[in-house]
């Protein structure tokens, strides 16, 4: 269906318009949305502020009593100097102690004891939900120690009601594997997001806000979620749109109105400037178009007019033209010769060459691997027609190994060879081949072709030489792995994605197990290949994201996106499994097969580090721990402490 000019200025008018205004309202809204969502997590933090400030005064008061009662002693100290239950420990009673802690926390502040001595629970009295303990390490008459004593005076939910009562806002406190208390029902028997909302059972929107997790009883972690009424959020974000809506709506009718004022006023100037066209187009030069007025289609029709003048004139110099055509053509090809883009520039020469000889359609074809088949990499035109024509000149350069052109039943094909190295190991490595129809190719066109072909060879070879050095440039040579370089490269740049996207960075970092043995005891050609077999497990336990590297010596390491502490202590047990089960046979092809562990550090971002230093540095440091420990085996790095 054809539409009037009219017709598709309007839409042109309409389109320049309604696009861009799309586009700002889409972002305009957004920003609105982002906007007040900011303002309510920048509340929600600032009441998770107040919450971590209510946790450490609840803890200092299983620390010490403010009242300033002489006889009213620290809970904790008071515990941990009872003269009946430190004697009753000392014995090994441990039901008497027991009696004696339930005596103590039984009608007083003391809400729970825990005493926990070289990993093991002494005595636990009290309720499960006690949270902010103070812990006091409990010594003999020598100073050993038989135990370590936490003492809190808090409850979860009585602390979630006085945050309640003193900060206003709700707060959902779990741990690991269970709620302790929620002061909105319903809400917390799953673990929350780190960062949304979740919805209560009444149907409210609730923003979570990132949680503080401490230290609870007997090691265990407890986080602490402040909730936050979206509400009022949902309402100022709506009344902003409409807003924002109701002014974009009324640019858009402005921009309609003066849209069809415009068209009309055209269409009525374009119609002056079609009939002289038309007749100019029949050949009559001597018809004039109307130049009234001084805008931009007067000066449109006083071209019009020079044009009738200079018709005859510009026929003598098209020839000329073209000269200058190939001339250009030949510093373009000059100039690609330097090139680094295999893509790009071979696009850039299939359409030049396609142009300079003035071809239908054309294609270049690559060998990507070894010996493998020609595939295509490149073309131009259309080639439909002239497919046979176009593989019929491939095979003879194929075949010959030269420049070949082909002329079968009205169609005419030049081929060229794109070959590398020098003449002792000449390979063709790849074919241009352009074609057409009607018209055999001139002398210069195959010589301005053949140039082409020869400057698009040069620059493949460039292309490979370029990135073979940028390869060996970030490989080790012996490993095949990543080089020190790259792996810093590498952990830096996902240490800065983690921090941009809030994601987990692991890190493993290996050490061969006395593998100064192995060179000095079976040569550095045994020790070079176990380090090459150390490698190959590494690759092959890794995923594509991963990046193993050798950090230096026989210490290697594997960087590990998106992956948190667990995990990369699950990879790097299968890789110390894998490796101590390997049997590498001698190089000199006689003796026993060479066995070797290896002992392993595992960091990760955000648990155990901060930046790239610490993740390096905590990694490492846990594989001297692992090797203290009496080796082929891995540690975690320890957790990062928190700023109270």
């Amino acid at each position: 269906m054809e539409v009037s000019f009219r017709n598709r200025l309007s839409l042109f008018f309409l389109l320049i318009v309604l696009v861009p205004m799309v586009s700002v309202a889409v972002v305009l809204f957004r920003l609105i949305s982002d906007n007040e969502t900011g303002k309510a997590d920048e509340a929600v933090a600032a009441r998770t502020e107040v919450v971590f400030n209510l946790y450490r005064q609840a803890r200092a008061d299983a620390s010490f009593f403010p009242q300033g009662e002489a006889d009213v002693g620290p809970p904790v100290e008071e515990v941990g100097t009872d003269a009946e239950l430190v004697a009753a420990l000392q014995a090994g009673d441990v039901e008497q102690a027991t009696e004696r802690a339930e005596e103590l926390a039984a009608g007083g502040p003391i809400t729970r004891i825990l005493l926990v001595d070289e990993g093991e629970v002494v005595l636990d009295v009290g309720p499960d939900d006690a949270v902010a303990p103070a812990t006091r390490e409990l010594q003999g008459p020598g100073g050993e120690s038989f135990g370590r004593l936490q003492v809190s005076v808090t409850r979860a939910a009585g602390f979630a009601r006085r945050v309640g009562r003193l900060a206003g806002t709700d707060l959902v406190v779990r741990t690991d594997d269970r709620l302790l208390a929620s002061s909105v029902e319903g809400v917390g028997e799953a673990p929350l997001p780190v960062l949304g909302t979740v919805e209560s059972p009444e149907g409210d929107a609730l923003r979570v806000a990132p949680p503080f997790e401490v230290p609870g009883f007997g090691g265990e972690r407890v986080s602490f979620s402040v909730l936050a009424d979206i509400d009022q959020v949902s309402g100022a974000v709506t009344r902003s749109r409409l807003l924002a809506g109701g002014i974009l709506l009324g640019f858009f009718v402005l921009a309609f109105v003066f849209a069809l004022a415009v068209s009309r006023q055209l269409q009525q100037q374009i119609a002056g400037l079609l009939d002289a066209a038309r007749r100019l187009g029949a050949g009559d030069f001597s018809a004039k178009v109307p130049t009234e007025g001084r805008d931009e289609f007067a000066a449109l029709g006083e071209e019009f007019n020079k044009m009738s003048d200079q018709l005859s004139a510009r026929l003598a110099e098209l020839a000329r033209e073209r000269e200058r055509v190939q001339t250009s053509v030949r510093r373009l090809g000059e100039a690609v010769g330097s090139n680094l883009d295999r893509d790009a520039l071979l696009r850039l020469v299939v359409t030049t060459a396609l142009e300079g000889v003035d071809a239908q359609a054309g294609r270049v074809t690559i060998r990507p691997i070894g010996e493998g088949p020609m595939e295509e990499s490149a073309r131009a035109g259309n080639l439909r027609g002239l497919e046979a024509v176009l593989r019929e000149g491939e095979a003879r350069v194929l075949r010959s190994g030269a420049f070949a052109e082909v002329d079968e039943g009205g169609l005419s094909a030049l081929a060229h060879p794109l070959v590398e190295g020098d003449e002792e190991h000449r390979r063709v490595n790849g074919v241009l081949c352009v074609a057409r129809a009607g018209q055999p190719f001139s002398d210069p066109d195959r010589e301005l072709f053949q140039y082409l072909a020869g400057q698009a060879a040069v620059s493949i070879e460039n292309v490979d030489l370029h990135e073979t050095a940028a390869h060996e440039s970030v490989t080790d040579e012996l490993t095949g792995l990543s080089n020190y370089r790259r792996f810093y490269e590498a952990v830096e740049l996902e240490v800065e994605r983690s921090r941009r996207f809030g994601g987990r960075l692991g890190l493993v970092m290996l050490d061969l197990d006395d593998f100064k043995m192995v060179n000095d005891t079976r040569g550095h050609l045994q020790g070079d290949e176990v380090l090459r077999e150390i490698a190959r497990v590494l690759r092959e336990s890794s995923r594509e994201i991963d990046e193993p590297a050798r950090y230096g010596g026989e210490e290697l390491a594997v960087v590990l996106p998106g992956t948190d502490l667990d995990g990369a202590f699950r990879l790097a047990e299968r890789m110390r499994e894998q490796i101590e089960a390997l049997e590498i046979e001698p190089v000199e092809g006689a003796g026993r097969p060479v066995r070797v562990t290896a002992s392993f550090g595992v960091a990760s971002l955000p648990e155990t580090a901060d930046d790239e230093q610490a993740l390096v540095a905590g990694a490492d440091a846990a594989l001297y721990r692992a090797k203290r420990a009496g080796k082929n085996r891995t540690t975690r790095a320890i957790a990062r402490a928190r700023t109270q």
